[in-house]
């Protein structure tokens, strides 16, 4: 009787709760009320994400509190916009730490995608500020584009104990080259590799035939096979449907609004990537130098456009993000 009641337990369970038992599930938002709902392990956040908290009444405190505290700070101009942004980014990051039991993702500014010293400085004034808040810096994971110059300034920041998550990722090529420079995690953009083809193509993918999907499966089958420590987080979803393919990735950053929806169904969760499977793969191994990096990647032109893209996109919600503080001094 005792196995019926149990088995029957575990059907039960819905597909959320069915992934979290082999995918580490990483909420993709800066909204508190959503974190608290769901209970994810870790978080991650970007200008776009505060942005868009900063416009609701509910945080209207958090600024307020930053904006009087900073004032005090002696800058003037861009400098002290600048500095507004980065506690800002801090508080949202401290908060939601104080929800998750795991780390959060916390971006640099895109516009130092092609810049490495510039990147490094970044990254080591975020982590002390977060230090500053009586944060660990193993709770913290610093957001970097996965350009060249980005990843050389991860492979750096790693080697100081400044924990990376390499995003803007779109390619076997540039998850290689972080594997190599040892970064703590990747975020390979499934929903923005599928909309590229989508776009292209003019078709629809739906299941394992999803371009995105496909692109998350070589890069962890990679990983797995040749012993990569890096952890491979799936990101940038456009559909339940992605995820499930994906169960069993790492770990996976998932909107509020896709997480409803997995928590809604309590159909059976298949496991779709194992380690051991991968293992077994046949697949050679990727040596790199600039050189080739560049150029496998100029090959890629889906890899090459979305990554251009992305960078843009981050960029104009950093200056937005900018225009939104310099209008509240």
């Amino acid at each position: 009787m005792i196995t019926a009641v149990s088995e029957e337990k575990k059907t039960k369970l819905n597909q959320l709760e069915q992934l979290k038992k082999y995918t580490k599930v990483v909420a993709d938002t800066a909204d508190f009320e959503s974190i608290k709902d769901f209970k994810p392990q870790d978080a991650t956040t970007n200008p776009s994400l505060v942005y868009a908290a900063t416009q609701k009444q509910q945080y209207a405190h958090l600024i307020e509190e930053v904006l009087a505290d900073r004032k005090k700070s002696g800058l003037s101009g861009h400098e002290q916009i600048e500095d507004i942004c980065d506690h800002l980014l801090v508080q949202f990051g401290c908060d939601i730490l104080e929800i998750v039991p795991g780390r959060v993702s916390t971006e640099t500014d895109a516009r130092l995608s092609f810049d490495v010293e510039g990147s490094i400085n970044k990254a080591r004034r975020l982590i002390q500020l977060y230090e500053e808040c009586k944060i660990p810096r193993e709770r913290v994971l610093i957001k970097i584009a996965s350009t060249w110059e980005g990843l050389n300034a991860a492979e750096q920041l790693q080697k100081e104990g400044i924990r990376c998550n390499l995003t803007l990722m779109f390619s076997l090529v540039q998850a290689v080259r972080a594997a190599e420079a040892n970064v703590q995690l990747i975020s390979p953009f499934v929903g923005r590799i599928y909309d590229w083809y989508k776009a292209v193509n003019k078709r629809d993918y739906v299941g394992p035939e999803d371009p995105g999907v496909q692109s998350v499966n070589e890069i962890y089958t990679y990983y797995k096979k040749f012993d990569i420590a890096t952890e491979v987080m799936g990101a940038s979803f456009r559909n339940v449907g992605q995820i499930r393919e994906l169960a069993g990735c790492d770990a996976l950053t998932i909107s509020p609004e896709l997480m409803k929806e997995l928590s809604e169904s309590t159909e059976p969760l298949e496991r779709k990537l194992d380690p051991e499977k991968a293992k077994s793969a046949k697949i050679d191994k990727l040596e790199l130098d600039e050189k080739k990096f560049r150029w496998l990647l100029n090959e890629d032109a889906m890899a090459t456009e979305k990554t251009a893209e992305g960078i843009r996109k981050f960029a104009a919600d950093v200056v937005k993000l900018e225009k939104f503080v310099a209008s509240r001094l």
